[in-house]
């Protein structure tokens, strides 16, 4: 018992002290959105936990290229187009949704794992990831060496862990801890952390087995803001196959089965998704606290437009390197899309860290953007 008195009282877990670099409360993201409420001390808490990913970070990867914290292994990175639907209804016709419209994507898709030679059969979570180019407008945030764009980040499940950022940095502090005797109380020290909800979440989140990426739905999790001043609301995304086939795991041993499913399906004719946003109803669905789903019954998804996956060959060794180099964020985004909540502003600090490391840590020039790219790879006959 003594062990894990200790343990509860943040010995065991990692602090990143020496990688802590404070944020001003003038840097920090306002909380001035629809539903926001600032968390006290909440910079703080941001500052904190990037310094501990960093650190766990150096430690995973030493000397070799850093990789991302949350969803390092990549099924793939694919070209799509995003067109927006000319009946979107009029209250939801802001920034993204406007005006009917075609936009170039890239769609990476991955497992939230961060052992990436984890095989697929090993219940996962599992994420879609939207980067959508020539859009109009001024995103809040640019990725260094990409141009402006819209992205939308997603996984296959409805909600998050956490709503407290205190929570989050004791969280992830215990996870990311180097020391054995955390690691052998881990499960114990997590419940802890985020309690029975956060526990079941946690479960959840990371205990499906999906056939193909394409296949499969997912969501945002956390809400973002539709609009700017006066006229925004709080929505949610989700992204659904247009037509769902029955899920079928396949048998045998092979690891990276997702990305072969993947390639297949694309290499045959393409794919087709439906991008959702789900509109806040009542102030009794939280915008803090992402732990609770928005019941569907009371606050519908509403179609916005439809994600035309092409028929590609994507799995190549340049296009790999091309899709690693990415960099997506929740803040690559307009204002009128402006992430919302906790969860959201904390990432705000962890993401441009994280990416700055990986740059940082990077042994090979950074390639071209994937649409940026000649399209030799493409099936014959495609253009």
């Amino acid at each position: 018992m003594s062990a894990v008195a200790l343990c509860l009282g943040s010995a065991c877990s990692e602090r990143g002290a020496a990688y802590y670099r404070p944020i001003a409360e003038a840097d920090y993201p306002k909380a001035d959105g629809p539903g926001e409420v600032l968390a006290p001390h909440e910079a703080d808490d941001a500052a904190r936990l990037a310094a501990i990913i960093h650190a766990h970070l150096l430690h995973l990867y030493g000397t070799g290229p850093v990789r991302r914290d949350a969803h390092p292994k990549a099924h793939g990175c694919a070209r799509a187009t995003v067109t927006v639907h000319a009946d979107v209804p009029q209250a939801l016709r802001r920034g993204l949704f406007a005006a009917p419209a075609e936009y170039p994507a890239i769609i990476r898709f991955s497992n939230a794992n961060e052992a990436v030679q984890r095989s697929d059969h090993e219940k996962d979570g599992r994420g879609m990831a939207i980067k959508i180019y020539d859009v109009p407008g001024q995103p809040l945030t640019v990725a260094p060496d990409d141009r402006p764009s819209q992205d939308i980040i997603m996984i296959n499940y409805p909600t998050f862990l956490v709503a407290s950022p205190d929570d989050y940095v004791t969280l992830v502090g215990y996870v990311d801890s180097g020391d054995r005797l955390t690691q052998l109380l881990q499960p114990l020290l997590v419940f802890t952390a985020i309690g029975w909800k956060g526990t079941m979440n946690a479960l959840g989140a990371t205990s499906s087995l999906i056939d193909n990426p394409l296949n499969t739905r997912y969501w945002s999790m956390v809400p973002y803001q539709l609009g700017t001043g006066a006229d925004a609301q709080a929505v949610k995304y989700s992204a659904r196959p247009c037509q769902q086939r029955p899920v079928v795991i396949p048998g045998g041993d092979d690891p990276n089965y997702l990305r072969h499913a993947m390639s297949a399906t694309l290499a045959a004719g393409g794919a087709c998704m439906e991008l959702m946003v789900q509109p806040r109803t009542s102030d009794a669905m939280s915008v803090e606290d992402s732990r609770y789903e928005w019941p569907e019954a009371q606050a519908p998804f509403v179609p916005v437009a439809t994600i035309t996956v092409e028929q590609q060959i994507f799995d190549t060794a340049d296009q790999n390197a091309a899709c690693e180099a990415l960099s997506y964020s929740p803040w690559h985004a307009l204002p009128e899309h402006k992430p919302l909540g906790a969860v959201n502003r904390l990432r705000e600090a962890i993401y441009q860290r994280i990416s700055a490391l990986r740059r940082e840590t990077a042994q090979n020039p950074v390639p071209a953007p994937l649409e940026q790219r000649p399209l030799e790879q493409r099936p014959e006959g495609q253009q």
